[in-house]
């Protein structure tokens, strides 16, 4: 178990990092180990690009801890 978090920051609003080379790699892997992966409120496999070199906010590990970080996300969407 356990989790990798990378979320959004004052510094990096739009989260640090990079949905198409970054974050979908981890999610692909991830998911394959029966983890999850989210970028706090949508699975990052289903996040659709708007751009090449779109950021993100990061949540990948195991289903539990993934859950509990999007339940903690949805109490406080400005944290």
């Amino acid at each position: 178990g356990g989790i990798y978090i990378y979320p959004r920051s004052s510094k990096a609003s739009k989260g640090k990092l990079r949905l198409l080379y970054e974050c979908n790699p981890m999610a692909f892997l991830a998911e394959q180990a029966n983890g999850k992966a989210s970028d706090g409120y949508n699975r990052i496999m289903e996040i659709q690009p708007t751009e090449l070199h779109e950021r993100v906010p990061f949540f990948c590990g195991s289903r539990l801890m993934v859950e509990k970080a999007e339940e903690f996300m949805a109490k406080h969407p400005n944290s």
